[in-house]
């Protein structure tokens, strides 16, 4: 692997220098005013992101699966019911993380390659006249398959069941790439992580809670220690933690969020949708399908590319990584070995999002895939040299 070569995995992505220069700063104390000038502009950036004016951010020093267990333990109680769809590994992985906590899943298994689906969310939730569901979960952005789910569909079946429970959503892959609304979508909690959208390295697990959210955590069960909101919330009132923040991260967190302010976070998302329309164009001219299933659910920041059956995807994945230098992403669960994915998220522009479709390219022919050399390569430049209005255009509907 070449260490001057961009990477186009889903996460962790490309480090702009002026983050890596943020996150290399001098030992402070962690517990004094100086701390707080960091930590209260970081969190109020962030909650500007999730495009909320009053979600409470809290920033651990964690990754995203510390995100999830944040949200489990701090609004939930062992026994209480929860819904899910589970439609690729990392909706599998929370709602694996919701039974080892104890708590009673129902879960709504979906063909991978589709998004949630909010009409069968209605459906459990309106039948639900107890109550006994508790929150309902919902994967964004799934990042094996490449699939984005509509949040907001899955809010209007919340209220057209008449429905209490607590909205969290986990937006690792998508919150800083593409829209997300937490004030719009009545999302009660949002997870995400700084190694994705916000171009950093991997250490900090960010999440959002509603009012609502707060509320539970009032009378949540479940054991938390590390992640105990209530514990954080005290050291942010004394410009601390209760334990020894990730300083480095928490500055370079500051940055990001300026940079993407700087760029316009609708400016931000119509560069996903242009970047992620060259991919899906050199993947049409070489003849192979994605794995999401219809457009409306093709993710902004993750093509997972299906190849032709009897080929294994992931030897592309390690005939790039040895030859070029390049990674990709393999095929993870239940499409292990069938797809190779295409990170095309953060710091990432056109041209770099070319060079990723040519390695691509070179390894498929390499391998004996019937490819066409620069089909590919050809395809996403004319798209590029007039997708950016299109973009704009889709990014602001």
């Amino acid at each position: 692997m070449s260490f001057q070569n961009p990477v186009f995995i889903p996460g962790p992505t490309n480090i702009p220098e002026s983050l890596r220069k943020a996150c290399d700063m001098p030992t402070i104390d962690h517990r004094s005013p100086l701390f707080g000038q960091i930590l209260h502009p970081a969190r109020k950036a962030v909650q500007q992101i999730l495009k909320s004016t009053s979600a409470e951010v809290f920033i651990f020093p964690a990754s995203g699966t510390g995100g999830w267990e944040t949200a489990l333990t701090n609004t939930l109680s062992a026994g209480d019911t929860v819904l899910v769809a589970r439609n690729g590994m990392f909706s599998h992985r929370w709602i694996d993380m919701c039974e080892r906590f104890g708590l009673d899943v129902i879960i709504v298994d979906v063909a991978w390659g589709n998004g949630i689906p909010a009409d069968r969310y209605e459906e459990i939730l309106t039948k639900d006249t107890a109550h006994r569901i508790k929150a309902v979960l919902a994967t964004h952005n799934e990042t094996a398959t490449g699939v984005k789910s509509d949040i907001a569909a899955v809010r209007r079946a919340m209220d057209a069941a008449k429905h209490p429970a607590l909205l969290m959503v986990d937006g690792v892959s998508s919150i800083a790439s593409m829209d997300f609304r937490f004030d719009e979508w009545g999302v009660d909690v949002a997870v995400t992580g700084s190694q994705k959208g916000f171009m950093l390295p991997a250490g900090l697990a960010i999440v959002g809670f509603s009012q609502k959210a707060m509320e539970a955590t009032k009378t949540a069960g479940l054991f938390r220690t590390f992640f105990d909101v209530h514990d954080m919330m005290k050291g942010y009132a004394n410009n601390a933690y209760p334990y020894t923040p990730a300083v480095g991260l928490m500055n370079g967190l500051n940055e990001a969020c300026r940079m993407l302010q700087a760029e316009g976070l609708e400016n931000v998302f119509a560069r996903h949708i242009r970047i992620a329309e060259g991919v899906r164009a050199a993947v049409d001219a070489w003849g192979l399908k994605l794995c999401a299933e219809t457009p409306d659910v093709y993710s902004d920041t993750v093509s997972a590319i299906r190849t032709p059956e009897g080929f294994n995807a992931s030897d592309i994945v390690s005939h790039a990584a040895t030859t070029y230098g390049v990674a990709f992403g393999t095929g993870l669960g239940d499409v292990a070995g069938k797809v190779f994915r295409i990170g095309h998220l953060g710091s990432l522009t056109d041209v770099m999002a070319l060079s990723g479709i040519a390695t691509a390219e070179m390894c498929m022919v390499d391998l004996g895939l019937d490819i066409k050399l620069g089909s590919g390569v050809a395809a996403a430049q004319d798209y590029y040299r007039q997708g950016s209005n299109i973009a704009q255009k889709v990014a602001a509907e």
